[in-house]
């Protein structure tokens, strides 16, 4: 019997590597077992005689031994000895039903099938002419990453232990001051969460304040992505038409929203600012009906010509509006941190909720991020990419009019803001088939249909600029052209 154990163990033994001995020896035993070479209650050699049959120290099968014993693949008997336990009757009631038919195959739920059902991420997230993207090849990683260095050699059990709050406080800090100078925001460090990117942030948004079979409108058209945030919560999206002004105010919405979703500097995707008046109403609308707005703040510090337009939570006082905040396009979106502006009343619930939910974490990032912000580089760093962009989204447009002409630019294109240009399409063109022929040659777009929860009224392609100089763009634009060409 022994020797049959030694044969055995020498056929499965693998050859000699890296991996140490008993490690190996471990697993030619565990294989033998779990395939059944050694049944259920089969003695195992001595230690001393199954290690001078391999060639081993006996030390090393002790240890074997003791580990496979931990793990519940032997067990022993006082005097008697070393023995294979029954690991396989429990597994062989589950996996088969009482007539020898194959068990279910495992499932998802429906919530869980609903959104795997479909992926609204590209494959490919970088390069010419991928929409939404900043260049992050031009962030000054280095000195971001030393002031990191710097809090980590320094910090407090407090800062690598479980977050007390929801972000670091220096970052909270940073954050009031900046937006009230960059947005006209007016707020507290109390009233700011950090979450792990904006999506991550409207997702608890939906959960808190949102119940299963609630409305909720959406921009039409509008970012695809809190669509599926809405689908997975329960609650129904309704798309609302956006006109140059923004996001229209239906005359009967029954029943009324319980959240808005809207882009009010820069509509993403057509680039709209919305007017001063319909600001106000949306506002009225919103405490009229105990709707709450969420403001995404999409693409604000990129506005290359004029002032920057002040954000919508800070017209007036106590707003029923949530500010929505990203450091994914002013630096990069592997960052993630992001950070929302709640109202008062609110602050506390969402901070308890985040901690429950998501624990938090990355405090030394974010504070180094934090100091960043209070040094003016960061500042300094959107003056420098604002220039970098503007010459890049000039480049772009010149491209477009020098081939087709001014009539495919969209005439938000002249408002000078944002990381895309918005190509307009006659209606007969599929622009999703045309996405994806170009996306075979190499080059990203995004088809504007994409961007429409109902019926698409319009077609398009969006061409992101801000992560291809100008150098760069002009082999993809001429792929993207002979395209456009077959079908214009």
């Amino acid at each position: 019997m022994y020797e049959l154990w030694i044969d055995l163990l020498q056929l499965t033994l693998p050859e000699r590597t890296e991996r140490c001995l008993n490690e190996r020896l471990y697993g030619a035993i565990r294989d033998a077992i779990l395939n059944r070479t050694f049944n259920a209650g089969a003695r195992l050699p001595a230690s001393r005689e199954l290690a001078a049959g391999l060639g081993i120290s006996r030390n090393t099968v002790t240890r074997v031994f003791d580990q496979l014993m931990i793990e519940g693949f032997v067990e022993t008997q006082i005097g008697s000895g070393t023995y294979v336990a029954d690991v396989q009757g429990s597994v062989e009631k589950s996996a088969t039903s009482v007539n020898g038919i194959s068990a279910a195959p495992l499932r998802l739920s429906e919530r869980g099938a609903a959104l795997a059902s479909h992926s609204s991420a590209a494959v490919k997230q970088w390069g010419a002419f991928m929409p939404g993207v900043p260049d992050v090849r031009l962030f000054p990683h280095a000195r971001l990453q030393k002031r990191v260095a710097r809090v980590l050699h320094a910090a407090s059990p407090g800062v690598l232990s479980y977050p007390e709050q929801a972000g670091s406080p220096v970052l909270c800090e940073a954050l009031v001051k900046h937006l009230r100078v960059a947005r006209g925001l007016q707020c507290d460090p109390s009233q700011i969460v950090i979450v792990e990117g904006a999506h991550q942030g409207i997702d608890l948004i939906i959960r808190l304040l949102a119940d299963v079979g609630d409305s909720a409108w959406l921009e039409e058209p509008g970012y695809w992505g809190i669509r599926r945030l809405l689908e997975i919560n329960g609650v129904q999206a309704h798309p609302v038409p956006v006109d140059d002004e923004g996001i229209t105010i239906p005359k009967q919405s029954t029943p009324p929203p319980r959240l808005i979703f809207t882009t009010p500097s820069h509509h993403y995707p057509l680039g709209a600012v919305m007017s001063i008046q319909r600001r106000r109403q949306l506002l009225a609308y919103a405490r009229q009906h105990q709707a709450i707005i969420i403001e995404d703040d999409y693409d604000s510090e990129f506005r290359y010509t004029g002032s920057p337009v002040p954000a919508l939570s800070g017209l007036e006082a106590d707003a029923p509006v949530i500010y929505v905040g990203t450091f994914s396009k002013t630096i990069c979106p592997n960052l993630r941190v992001a950070y929302m502006v709640l109202p008062q009343a609110l602050s506390d619930y969402f901070q308890r909720a985040y901690l429950d939910v998501y624990r938090g974490g990355h405090t030394a990032t974010q504070q180094a991020l934090g100091e960043f912000i209070e040094s003016g580089e960061y500042a300094q760093h959107i003056r420098r990419m604002r220039g970098v962009y503007g010459r890049r989204r000039d480049a772009l447009s010149a491209l477009v009019e020098a081939r087709f002409g001014s009539q495919l630019l969209s005439k938000e294109a002249s408002d000078s803001a944002g990381l895309h240009l918005t190509l307009r399409l006659p209606p007969s063109i599929d622009d999703a088939d045309l996405a994806r022929a170009v996306a075979q040659q190499g080059v990203l777009t995004r088809p504007l249909s994409r961007y429409y929860l109902g019926q698409s009224l319009s077609r398009g392609l969006l061409l992101g600029y801000a992560c291809v100089s100008e150098d760069e763009m002009i082999q993809p634009f001429d792929v993207l052209a002979e395209c456009l060409a077959k079908v214009l």
